[in-house]
């Protein structure tokens, strides 16, 4: 019943914890992909090649249905990979959909036409890659209109998060909310458009002022999940055991996991 978590590296540990917490019994295979991190500065293909390829572990190891808790990976690869790549019984999500129906304030399943929501002028911050495929605005039209959105690519955040520079880390969410607010003064809403993104929740807040929703996706997808498994129980895989992978060195990543989402966790060579 093993439901596989991917990610370019520890970024979707967040997404993780979030599933954990909330389904505390469901066995959950977390593939890192770090000896390739980051994926924000890859080209679309390079990105499409090593998602498929962590995605394909993910299936040999009692995976019937993985989550891309990669922003990169789900903005640039999904809808590829949807479109003729994923095997017949197997099944792969993003993560931009859970957090676009909760800032739409749509239900799960809502495929009704775009509509006008409250929200007029969205932030978003994510990797260059993400900024550059303009995912999430195409994600964001298929359910409303007349929304303003503004990309902030923030190059550095995740390798100063992947590092544990906390200190560089704050700096350039400073800077990047800054950079965007240039050009978009007022947003009502921000968008992390990355996993590892909500470690810096509280600094992207203060930045941008209390009158700013911030949405993360860690609970969103979790609870996204949850009631996906309830309609489609025919999707709980094969593989009974929780395991973290990983295509860099375990050790090291043992390490950085640990500190990154402050609990013991354990790499095994993917």
């Amino acid at each position: 019943m093993a439901v596989g978590v991917f990610d370019s590296g520890l970024g979707g540990l967040t997404v993780y914890r979030e599933i954990h917490d909330l389904m505390p019994d469901l066995p959950l295979v977390y593939f890192g992909d770090n000896a390739h991190a980051p994926y924000g500065v890859r080209d679309a293909d390079d990105i499409y090649d090593l998602t498929c390829t962590g995605v394909s572990r993910l299936f040999d190891a009692g995976c019937d249905l993985v989550i891309l808790a990669c922003n990169t990976a789900s903005a640039t690869a999904l809808r590829r990979m949807q479109e003729g790549w994923i095997p017949e019984g197997k099944r792969v999500l993003g993560v931009f959909v859970p957090l676009i129906e909760a800032l739409t304030e749509r239900q799960w399943g809502d495929n009704s036409a775009p509509r006008e929501v409250d929200v007029k002028h969205v932030a978003l911050f994510a990797t260059p890659s993400t900024v550059a495929s303009r995912a999430f605005q195409r994600e964001l039209s298929f359910r409303a209109i007349g929304v303003d959105v503004e990309a902030q690519p923030c190059g550095g955040l995740v390798d100063a998060l992947e590092d544990g520079d906390l200190i560089l880390s704050g700096a350039l969410v400073r800077s990047h909310v800054d950079a965007l607010q240039r050009r978009m003064p007022k947003p009502e809403a921000a968008i992390l458009g990355c996993t590892h993104y909500p470690l810096m929740a509280d600094e992207f807040q203060a930045a941008l002022g209390e009158g700013v929703k911030v949405f993360s996706q860690g609970k969103l997808v979790a609870k996204s999940l949850e009631d996906y498994l309830k309609r489609h129980p025919d999707m709980f895989g094969a593989g009974e055991a929780s395991e973290f992978l990983t295509t860099g060195d375990p050790v090291s990543v043992s390490d950085q996991a640990t500190r990154f989402l402050r609990r013991e966790i354990s790499f095994s060579p993917a």
